[in-house]
């Protein structure tokens, strides 16, 4: 009997089975049966997608690898995705749409190029034992999760959490942000931990009720604290801002602190925090590279180091202003610490941003430089006018 007759139908099953651990393009994966179907390839080679039309429980275990991505786009009718064994994914994780996914179990997961989770409403929990160390960027968004225990970035190029209501922790062990950082309307009481987070391009917090981030000593571009709840934030070790420093609409903020801030590129706001009283936390800023511009609540404003102002200075409050008014106003000119438009004034009804005031205003009551109107009568005389002409010439004349 020939050899042959055993060798050939062994070859030919062996290229099958090499043929399903890769795809030149992407492996569509139909239902469950397709999934088990990949369990003997430790690495797969390409990209695996779940079809529209793919429903129950998906495991793809086995796999060590995938080369390139992970999606699941638009996958309604999935209620669980998972993978045993899956330590690295080339490419992108893509999940949007999944209606109705509860269980995202990746134990072993440490590496990927991508995440992005989008429109997860009924996932409310992660299995990333090993804990997920490595994307490019990270993007969360509209999901019921409760936490993100088991994504624990050491690196990242972007970070963005926004729009999942249950969501009460952050923590990640983040050393830099080389594009943006956006932590946004989340749940009321989550708590952001960054505490190995030295330096970031852009930061971007809103409805946040605490923040710590103890180690942050540099933003290039802009950082912005928006409508949070915490009542107090300090960055003990920041130095320098490139762009913009704002504190907006933050109604519960009482103190903020940044001892070591000495230079912000562009502008500076610290703008209707209601309970804030004082404007004291920035004692060695020294340029402002933008405008300056305060308005609120507060009764003072002590920035002692303030050597260059480059752009307009507002100061405008419903409290009485005028030492700090009477402090600031001989630092303005085009040739002194405020070179750009001034404008200062306590007692305001309604404290506005910078141009609302009249240009050079310097008052701790609210009325200097504003414009007042008389209705006392002006007498008009019409020379050569008499009788009763006269009479109605003058009041002609008066109108």
């Amino acid at each position: 009997m020939s050899v042959f007759r055993y060798v050939v139908p062994a070859l030919a099953i062996a290229g099958r089975a090499a043929a399903q651990c890769s795809a030149s393009a992407t492996q569509t994966i139909q239902n469950a049966g397709d999934a088990t179907a990949l369990a003997g390839c430790q690495t797969f080679t390409g990209s695996i997608a779940l079809a529209t039309g793919t429903a129950g429980v998906i495991a793809l275990n086995g796999i060590q690898e995938i080369t390139g991505d992970l999606v699941a786009d638009n996958v309604t009718a999935v209620t669980q995705l998972s993978g045993d064994s899956l330590t690295t994914l080339g490419g992108d994780f893509i999940l949007n749409g999944m209606t109705v996914l509860t269980t995202l179990s990746f134990p072993r997961l440490a590496t990927t190029k991508n995440i992005n989770w989008v429109a997860l409403p009924q996932l409310q929990g992660l299995s990333f034992t090993t804990g997920l160390q490595q994307t490019q960027s990270l993007l969360i968004e509209n999901t019921q999760l409760g936490s993100l225990s088991g994504i624990n970035l050491q690196t990242a190029a972007s970070v963005m959490i926004s729009n999942n209501p249950y969501l009460q922790e952050v923590n990640m062990q983040l050393g830099n942000i080389s594009d943006a950082l956006a932590i946004e309307a989340n749940g009321r009481n989550i708590a952001v931990t960054f505490p190995n987070l030295e330096w970031a391009f852009n930061i971007t917090l809103r409805n946040v009720s605490s923040i710590s981030m103890p180690s942050l000593a540099a933003v290039n571009g802009s950082l912005g604290f928006y409508s949070n709840f915490f009542e107090s934030v300090n960055a003990p070790n920041l130095t320098t801002v490139g762009q913009s420093l704002s504190f907006v609409s933050n109604e519960k903020l009482n103190n903020a602190s940044f001892p070591q801030l000495t230079s912000v590129g562009g502008g500076l706001q610290v703008a209707n925090n209601t309970d804030i009283e004082k404007i004291d936390g920035f004692p060695k800023l020294q340029t402002v590279g933008g405008a300056l511009d305060f308005y609120g609540n507060f009764s003072d404003v002590a920035l002692p180091s303030l050597m260059d102002v480059r752009g307009a200075f507002n100061l405008q409050s419903s409290e009485d202003l005028t030492d700090t008014c009477n402090h600031f106003q001989p630092l303005s000119g085009q040739n002194n610490v405020i070179k750009g438009t001034y404008s200062c004034s306590g007692g305001e009804s309604t404290p506005g941003g910078s141009g609302t005031l009249p240009s050079g205003t310097n008052s701790g009551s609210g009325t200097s430089g504003s414009t007042t109107s008389s209705s006392a009568s002006t007498a008009v005389t019409i020379t050569g006018a008499t009788g009763l002409l006269g009479v109605v010439a003058a009041i002609f004349g008066m109108l």
